[in-house]
């Protein structure tokens, strides 16, 4: 199981390093050249997602006692994968120096307050971006705390069902075995009251001998 592990383990990080350098190139690129790039690199993308959840389900499948440590290097992988995707976010909004002296041309005041609004646009096209992956890594993280709180909760009412069911049965048995109790107890006193009426007519009459020598009721 480690083994598959390891060898998705290499393929992501080979992938990995494809992508970062051609992110690398993308603000060095215009037009036509420049969307290639990054539909290669987006393709690049999902197959490294695809390697972390199969690294993810190979995991879960280790032994409790073994799954820390390939757990940490998820951890690990999955913050990489997050930085690399932040990087290619601003790497398509990017131009590098020569682009850029391309698109806005040389021609003094004018070119350098183009070049300023652009650097302003992008640094708020940027903190717009962070702002909104935060947002969204924290209604992830509460996604992931209500469906653990579901399932808490289920596992509670599941768990409440089968004491219901048990104490139930119990209470059954407790009826069936009060019943028993109360006709076993009127059998005995019944035997009891006509051994004690047997045992008194034989003194009755035991008495009657030995005083008189008659029979009584004779």
């Amino acid at each position: 199981m480690s083994s598959d592990f390891e060898s998705y383990e290499q393929d992501f990080a080979v992938l990995t390093a494809e992508i970062t350098g051609r992110i690398g190139k993308v603000p060095k690129l215009v037009g036509d050249e420049k969307k290639q790039m990054v539909v290669n690199v987006e393709k690049q993308l999902e197959e490294a997602r695809e390697l972390l959840e199969q690294m993810e389900l190979e995991v879960r499948e280790i032994p409790p006692q073994s799954r820390g440590m390939y757990s940490s290097r998820m951890r690990s992988y999955k913050q990489e994968m997050g930085k690399l995707e932040a990087d290619f976010k601003r790497s398509r909004i990017a131009y590098s120096d020569e682009v850029r002296n391309e698109l806005l041309g040389d021609d003094g005041n004018s070119s350098e307050n183009q070049l300023i609004k652009l650097r302003e646009e992008r640094a708020h096209l940027l903190d717009n971006t962070e702002r909104l992956e935060r947002s969204s890594r924290r209604l992830e993280a509460g996604y992931q705390i209500a469906v653990e709180t579901e399932q808490i909760g289920q596992e509670m009412l599941e768990n409440l069902s089968h004491d219901r069911e048990k104490i139930q049965r119990a209470r059954e048995r407790l009826r069936e075995t009060d019943a028993n109790l109360g006709k076993s107890s009127r059998i005995l006193t019944g035997m009891l009251r006509r051994v004690g009426v047997r045992a008194m007519s034989r003194l009755g009459n035991g008495g009657c001998l030995v005083h008189t020598g008659v029979k009584c009721g004779v």
